[in-house]
């Protein structure tokens, strides 16, 4: 047992990530089956959408599960109130002030996490009170951190500065990866593009396949103008750059994007036109599984991490 698992009661200290229009009930309460901590991804869900997916997921598991939610979600008050009402026992929050929402849920007997990208904001998000953090370098996918800093340097860092749990996110697909960023001073990881091409994910299957097909190199991080975000290079990315060449307004980058791009990318299968959110580590994902087999097989391939470190001649 360690910070994580003590602190979330879970078996494995892999975390799955509240993805947007990947992370419903089902794929939350596999990953909390198979030992981790499942989380259902509210970004993407009306406040009683939400509600039905955290009934769901109570009567699929009877492992700890979480909620994610962006704090600048529109509907935030009733999201939180939800989340309340419903029980839920663990929420990490993301893309907001962690000092809007902490002391609320903390005194409804929540445990608090929040998605950082920095140093800087890791102490933000401990001075507010949160019991872990979550730091998030740049291969991630979807919307990422301004800094750009990558997991590799930004774990350390991140490390040296706080003293409250750190799970490690961006960049994290195998037991390797998971080892990797463990010696560098996370407590646990938080899996993203992995579970998002597993069988239980809420995206479509035309998604799911395109991100099997990912090498590297297909993505990149653009729409800096708005809010950085890792896509893959479809036509809709390369729509992008040829609107960069003109020197578009904000405006004008808002009317390209229009609305729900991402539902329609990686929610309805449109792999053309839509929005199709993945990170780097993409590259090395090869197969559509169940989620419960990806988190055995990073656990495995971590315990062989650990003995090919033991092993290494210097």
């Amino acid at each position: 047992m360690n910070k994580i698992t003590a602190l979330f009661k879970i078996k494995y200290p892999i975390i799955q990530g509240g993805m947007i229009w990947n992370s419903g009930y089902k794929l939350a309460s596999a990953v909390s089956n198979a030992g981790g901590l499942g989380l259902i991804g509210a970004g993407s869900m009306y406040p009683e959408v939400l509600r039905e997916h955290i009934q769901k997921c109570k009567k699929a598991t009877s492992k700890p599960f979480g909620v994610n939610v962006p704090m600048l979600y529109p509907n935030i008050e009733e999201i939180m109130k939800i989340i309340v009402e419903e029980e839920v026992k663990i929420v990490f929050t993301s893309a907001g002030n962690p000092k809007t929402w902490t002391s609320y849920l903390k005194k409804n007997g929540i445990t608090v996490v929040h998605v950082v990208s920095s140093s800087v904001f890791a102490l933000k998000a401990q001075d507010a009170g949160v019991d872990a953090v979550v730091a998030e370098g740049f291969e991630a996918g979807g919307h990422n951190g301004r800094e750009e800093t990558t997991t590799l340097a930004l774990i350390p860092m991140v490390k040296e500065k706080i003293k409250i749990p750190l799970i490690a996110a961006g960049g994290i697909a195998t037991g390797h990866t998971m080892l990797a960023v463990m010696v560098l001073g996370a407590d646990g990881v938080q899996v993203g593009s992995r579970f998002a091409a597993s069988i239980e994910s809420s995206a479509h299957d035309n998604f799911k396949e395109i991100i099997v097909k990912v090498k590297e190199g297909d993505t990149q991080l653009t729409l800096k103008e708005l809010a950085p975000v890792r896509l893959i290079k479809n036509k809709f990315y390369q729509d992008v750059q040829h609107l960069y060449e003109s020197g578009p307004t904000k405006e004008e980058i808002v009317t390209l994007l229009g609305r729900a791009r991402a539902k329609r990318g990686m929610f309805e299968g449109d792999v053309i036109e839509g929005e199709l959110e993945i990170g780097q580590i993409a590259g090395i994902i090869h197969a559509i599984k169940p989620a419960g087999e990806i988190v055995q097989e990073m656990i495995s391939d971590f315990e062989l991490a650990k003995m090919e470190v033991l092993n290494f001649n210097f």
